[in-house]
């Protein structure tokens, strides 16, 4: 798929292919892995209150390293759930912080919050390290921001919830350190890069795997907005139109923020689309991967020409799938350990 940009505006040269592709980002069908029965994760403390309010109300076990809570979020207007993966010594050391690692979903998948260890086998990637796992809700489609609503309402406040409430409850609650680093899958992948810029300094790494990340490529602004009316959600409370409000569209694109980037390392991996070694036998082209690419490849060659140092992953042949997130984490996540201060293995 080629774009090019003219006059400041995007101007499309293919895209009927990609529309006519799935818009279920980071959606898959692959099977739950079972999670064993044990007692209830040690050394977990009494439920916190955030500065605006947002409490923990609740928590239940998985297993021994695994709790879901349940989050009362004033910036979304309801409660949330986040599961969070406990560091191997965090029973052991009980007076300890650690480095957290957020995981983010991409869009509209049943499984939500336990989405990476639905599909992944990041739970026991993670068993011999010491970081602290977050993997937070995004809700049906909450394209990780605070909606804008016509100016009435900025309800749900996902990017809040996300990056003020849920931080301050997990300092204050689990024992959460101030070094944190972000990743995710497709429209994960945007929040990952977004918030990494909207938050300079929040993030010490960032790392996308099949993002949209340049949200203005007219193509990437039509999948997100066929998500939202595919959801049932008026897709100009997001942003607006992205006419009459690109300066709104522009303050959430990690393409036009990408000079806030510099000093956060960055790693960007995308497929092209094609059935690869990782997909079934018969697999049909992905026309969503092949518009992640293009919107990757728009926002790293925007980091080169501001001298942004980026870790890039292009590896041909793939489709927008589980398989090859998890094999574009493991193959960052030494990028990630040495950000968050751990071994790498």
């Amino acid at each position: 798929m080629g774009w090019r940009r003219a006059g400041g505006r995007h101007v499309r040269s293919r895209t009927a292919a990609v529309l006519s592709g799935a818009l279920l980002l980071g959606a898959a069908v692959l099977p739950v892995l079972p999670t064993a029965p044990s007692a209830a994760a040690a050394g977990l403390s009494s439920l916190a209150t955030a500065d605006d309010g947002a409490s923990v109300t609740g928590q239940s076990t998985v297993d021994s390293r695994m709790v879901d809570v349940q989050v009362s979020s004033p910036a979304l207007g309801f409660t949330a759930p986040v599961r969070l993966i406990l560091p191997k010594d965090y029973a052991a050391e009980p007076t300890a912080t650690w480095p957290v690692l957020y995981l983010l979903d991409g869009c509209c998948d049943a499984q939500d919050y336990k989405s990476w260890t639905a599909y992944t086998n990041v739970e026991s990637f993670m068993a011999d390290k010491d970081v602290l796992v977050v993997l937070p809700s995004d809700g049906a489609a909450g394209l990780y921001s605070d909606w804008w609503n016509f100016g009435l309402s900025a309800k749900p406040g996902w990017e809040t919830f996300h990056t003020v409430e849920l931080e301050q409850l997990l300092q204050r609650d689990y024992r959460a350190g101030t070094v944190q680093a972000v990743a995710g899958i497709s429209i994960g992948g945007y929040g990952a890069m977004a918030y990494a810029a909207r938050h300079p300094g929040l993030f010490r790494a960032a790392a996308s795997y099949s993002g949209v990340l340049d949200t203005v490529l007219p193509v990437i602004t039509q999948v997100v907005q066929g998500i939202l009316v595919r959801e049932q959600l008026d897709p100009l409370a997001l942003w607006g139109d992205v006419f009459a409000q690109l300066g709104l569209w522009s303050a959430h694109n990690p393409f036009d923020l990408a000079t806030a980037l510099r000093g956060t390392t960055l790693f960007v991996s995308s497929g092209n689309g094609s059935p690869g070694p990782l997909d079934a036998a018969g697999a049909s082209g992905d026309a969503l991967e092949s518009a992640a690419l293009v919107a990757s490849q728009a926002f790293t060659a925007k980091l080169a020409l501001l001298g942004v140092p980026v870790t890039t992953d292009y590896y041909g042949n793939g489709t927008h799938s589980w398989p090859y997130w998890q094999r574009e984490f493991e193959d960052s996540w030494p990028m990630l350990a040495t950000a968050l201060g751990v071994p790498a293995t």
